[in-house]
């Protein structure tokens, strides 16, 4: 008995599938971008760990936190004279506060990439995705830091 060409099919398997090259700026980003995720987990991980083990001393202590969920922003805030803005940087020693330093590396780490590929486009006489990548950049650290939203 012969099989259908329907079962004849072999199932995608990557496994077999040749390698597909990459551009040597595909290999640089991702590779900066890994290690930027990786070491935002770690630090996220470990700051929590001494956060949640008492390692080091919290801005808001953890009993405190049940009676301050529900407040509101500014009532939160004001409770727990927490400051706003990049101000959190002043209390980074913090247990509860430390664990932005995670995030903030995770929200940043294209950032990296970004700024290795400049010199590789400006070799390659790629002026215009130079520019991009500056422009990007640009826009976000505008966007962090808090200029944009002055006022508001």
């Amino acid at each position: 008995m012969t099989k259908s060409p329907a079962a004849m099919v072999q199932p995608f398997d990557p496994a077999f599938e040749p390698p597909i090259e990459q551009p040597l700026e595909h290999q640089l980003y991702a590779r900066l971008l890994n290690w930027g995720t990786h070491l935002g987990l770690l630090v996220l991980v470990l700051t929590f760990a001494a956060y949640a083990f008492r390692l080091v001393p919290a801005h808001v202590a953890l009993s405190q936190l049940p009676g301050l969920w529900g407040q509101p922003v500014a009532r939160y805030l004001e409770l727990t004279h927490s400051p706003t803005g990049w101000g959190w940087l002043a209390l980074v020693q913090r247990g509860d506060v430390a664990g932005l330093v995670g995030i903030v590396i995770l929200a940043g780490c294209s950032l990296a990439g970004l700024l290795a590929l400049v010199p590789l486009y400006l070799r390659r006489g790629d002026k215009a995705f130079a520019a991009l990548c500056l422009a990007e950049v640009a826009v976000v650290l505008l966007a962090a830091s808090g200029w944009l939203s002055r006022g508001h």
